[in-house]
């Protein structure tokens, strides 16, 4: 009896003759996008300082600002609260994501998204993935500004759900936003310029808004520049939901305001970015 010997055949296919991939489908660019995010989670784990602006400042700009100005403001605390505490919540939570530029320059300074770069993942992913982390912090600066409100006696009429869907509208303008501080991450070339810039332009859009005061009381040249302040609508349109539950049409002007920042802002970030990777 005679045994025939069937030959192995090796699935080795030699690099050069691989077909290569020059379209990652959606899909695939979503799970990418998911594990850079993943990452951006255990850099927040093994560094929870880096957490301390989120955690820290609401609690102190809502004690500082309703202690020195609800009595001259509102006549007591107590009737401040609904005013400032959107208002803070939407100053802490914007503010904070400068931190989405300066960390994104920090990486590229340091040779990180060099490695990123050639990996054969969407070119979107490494950007994508480290705003979805920033997220996280979105969130928490939402609780911790909502939870300390409660402590001093905010009362919001809202209800659950007008809480859940302001807080769904600043962690998603946040992130909008957080794609022009990306771009600036790439364009800087420090940090510390990053937060400069970034800071310099916040400062006068979040005080010079609705947010710590009622706009009636500004001169009428201050008034409009308030009234037509991007900060303003969404202010308004967090005290709506939270105080009242009313899904008006400032909730409309802010969800229509980030997706054309995420539109322009996005692309021109990416693009950036492999320029200077």
């Amino acid at each position: 009896m005679t045994t025939t010997l069937t030959p192995h055949v090796s699935p080795y296919i030699d690099p050069a003759e691989r077909p290569v991939v020059r379209h990652i489908g959606l899909g695939r660019t979503a799970a990418q996008s998911v594990t850079m995010g993943y990452r951006g989670l255990l850099k927040l784990r093994h560094n929870p300082e880096q957490l301390t602006d989120v955690v820290l400042l609401p609690v102190i700009f809502t004690l500082m600002f309703s202690y020195i100005f609800g009595g001259a403001v509102a006549g007591d605390v107590t009737s401040y609260l609904p005013l400032i505490i959107p208002g803070i919540l939407v100053q802490t939570v914007i503010t904070g994501s400068v931190v989405t530029g300066t960390q994104l320059r920090e990486d590229m300074d340091k040779g990180v998204f060099d490695r990123f770069r050639s990996l054969p993942i969407a070119r979107i992913a490494p950007l994508a993935g480290a705003l979805m982390a920033d997220v996280i912090r979105y969130l928490i600066a939402a609780v911790v500004c909502f939870l300390t409100g409660f402590a001093m006696g905010y009362h919001p009429a809202g209800g659950a759900l007008g809480l859940v869907g302001a807080v769904l509208l600043v962690m998603f303008c946040a992130w909008a936003i957080s794609w022009i501080f990306a771009l600036l991450g790439t364009l800087m070339n420090k940090a510390s310029s990053v937060q400069g810039i970034s800071m310099m332009v916040l400062f006068p859009l979040t005080f010079l808004s609705n947010a710590f005061v009622d706009t009636s009381t500004m001169p009428n040249w201050l008034q409009s520049f308030a009234d037509i302040n991007p900060v303003s609508h969404l202010v308004t349109a967090v005290r709506e939901l939270a105080n009242n539950g009313h899904f008006g049409i400032h909730v409309v002007y802010s969800l229509i305001g980030a997706v054309v920042i995420v539109t322009i802002f996005a692309p021109l970030t990416v693009r950036m970015y492999m320029r200077k990777a």
